[in-house]
């Protein structure tokens, strides 16, 4: 593709730069209006400096792509809702045998639940339960924080739905789902281990000093408040913090019926309500009755049987509250077979969100408001702003010349083209690099062979996820792990650049590497 004039390269050179800033620093001071308005920003200015047509813009935003990427996060929603997450925490802490055994079920878990629900939902949700169990065991939060977040990337790389970048190689390679896990599951189950050996091994010494590990169920159900875990947002874009909430109040969800059940006090009856006298009352006490709300005697036979009505309803209530857990795990299982049998993904995700929707029976208004519709926005006007920077021939002419030197049938090449999206996930993010670079590495495999053309996306998937382990600043996972930690109030901790990059660094060089040699032979 040859460059385009002068001046339509300049100005969407600078339109792509001011999106760039404002999604790698968000909160720059000459502008800070965050991610989304940055990327609708850049999107703007592609269609106003007439880098491309307006009608070029609407065809650019990828519907599949969201449709997938809402449909998920509906479906987290109803998980979360139904304890899946509780029940994590319960597998992270049963019988733990000390440091070292709680770090490598860190690791597993992470990556198991970022592979299923992203790995910034992992993220969120586990942060502080993680930290909760360290500062009680006298144990070191470091390890324990970048296993979290350096797991939960690796194992969101084994499946189309465990990051947004996934996403789109899914969508735009026509990959099925189950050919995606098969070819990736193999580098993703071994840079697990090696991800958590390389911890073991840099902080053997500080797991070495503690007290066993051995956290009761009630424990891990409580680690992290109720509304701390269900009242996030699903935002990769943004990393917003759950606020907890005092004793005396009242979450917003539970008003609007998106909690499964609710328990409330019983309110007290006033002794001199009514007019009543105190006294009067302790004498029917005395007599052997009891005191209605109204003011009115009533027997003890009544008494009782009004007892046994109400725990005759909690027991309903509580087997109504299992089954609906049951058919969500039940809806979201075959959400699953139906991606794996092949069927559309987006539709798939979709009718498993509305089938959710249906069988909680009401109003779905703040179940649907935990979506982030910010991040739905940041996509369109990212996928507007990539396109209109294609149109420049900039992104053409660099692959024009490092095709050669990164092709795809030798290993130089296959090094080359890593460090190429390794660079290039760190400098301008994950997910516009594959935007960008998608089409043209799998484009340059096609004309070697079909099955040249599948591993080329598959390479691209994994080390576009693993570059986000690199530094503090490579993936929204890490940022939202770091501004959990700083920001919890009771186990506080800073995890800074330099210590990330510590282990960072090293690690994702190993961790890419091992998993491009095992993806290049399948």
């Amino acid at each position: 593709m040859a460059m385009e004039p002068t001046v339509k390269v300049a100005l969407g050179t600078a339109s792509f730069a001011i999106f760039w800033v404002l999604a790698v620093f968000p909160a720059v001071p000459f502008l800070p209006i965050g991610r989304t308005a940055g990327s609708l920003l850049g999107a703007m200015l592609m269609v106003l400096f007439n880098v491309i047509t307006a009608d070029e813009a609407y065809a650019a935003v990828d519907l599949p792509i969201l449709g997938l990427l809402f449909g998920t996060m509906v479906v987290s929603v109803y998980l979360e809702r139904a304890d899946m997450f509780r029940h994590l925490g319960r597998l992270l802490s049963w019988r733990s045998q000390g440091g070292k055994d709680l770090l490598v079920r860190t690791c597993v878990v992470s990556a198991l639940a970022s592979a299923l629900f992203t790995n910034d939902t992992c993220c969120v949700v586990l942060t502080e339960f993680i930290l909760k169990i360290a500062r009680q065991n006298n144990l070191p939060p470091k390890p324990f924080l970048l296993a979290l977040a350096s797991s939960a990337n690796i194992g969101s790389a084994a499946t189309p739905i465990g990051n947004p970048q996934n996403l789109v190689i899914a969508v735009q390679s026509g990959i099925s789902f189950g050919d995606f896990v098969f070819g990736i599951l193999p580098a993703t189950l071994v840079g697990v281990v090696v991800n958590a050996g390389m911890l073991l091994c840099l902080y053997w010494r500080e797991l070495s000093d503690e007290k066993c590990v051995d956290v009761a169920h009630d424990d891990a159900v409580e680690v992290v408040e109720e509304d701390d875990v269900t009242s996030h947002r699903f935002s990769p874009a943004t990393m917003s913090h759950p606020r907890g909430r005092g004793a005396g109040q009242i979450a917003p969800d539970a008003a609007g019926g998106c909690d499964a059940h609710c328990c409330c006090e019983p309110v007290k009856p006033d002794a001199t309500a009514n007019g009543g006298d105190a006294t009067k009352v302790g004498i029917h006490q005395r007599r052997g009755g009891a005191v209605g709300v109204n003011g009115t005697v009533v027997s003890k036979e009544e008494e009782e049987y009004n007892s046994v009505e109400e725990k005759e309803e909690l027991a309903m209530e509580e087997w109504k509250n299992k089954l609906w857990k049951t058919c969500v795990y039940v809806i979201t299982f075959g959400m699953l077979v139906a991606l794996l049998l092949g069927l559309n993904m987006s539709w798939s995700a979709i009718t498993a969100a509305l089938a959710l929707i249906v069988l909680d029976f009401k109003d779905a208004r703040p179940c649907l408001e935990k979506v982030s519709y910010p991040l739905l926005l940041f996509f369109c006007g990212m996928f507007i702003t990539v396109d209109g920077f294609n149109k420049t021939g900039i992104p053409s002419s660099f692959w024009e010349f490092m095709e050669p030197y990164a092709r795809i049938d030798t290993p130089a090449g296959v090094v080359i083209l890593a460090l190429v999206i390794l660079f290039l996930s760190n400098v301008a993010s994950n997910v516009p690099t594959v935007l960008l670079l998608g089409a043209r590495v799998a484009a340059s495999a096609a004309a070697i062979s079909p099955a040249a053309e599948t591993n080329a996306w598959l390479l691209l998937a994994w080390v576009s996820t693993v570059a986000g382990n690199l530094s503090l600043l490579g993936s929204a996972a890490n940022l939202i792990v770091c501004e959990q930690a700083r920001r919890s109030r009771q186990f506080g901790y800073t995890l800074s650049f330099f210590s990330h990059l510590q282990f960072g660094f090293p690690a994702t060089l190993v961790v890419t590497g091992i998993g491009l040699l095992l993806i290049k032979s399948n």
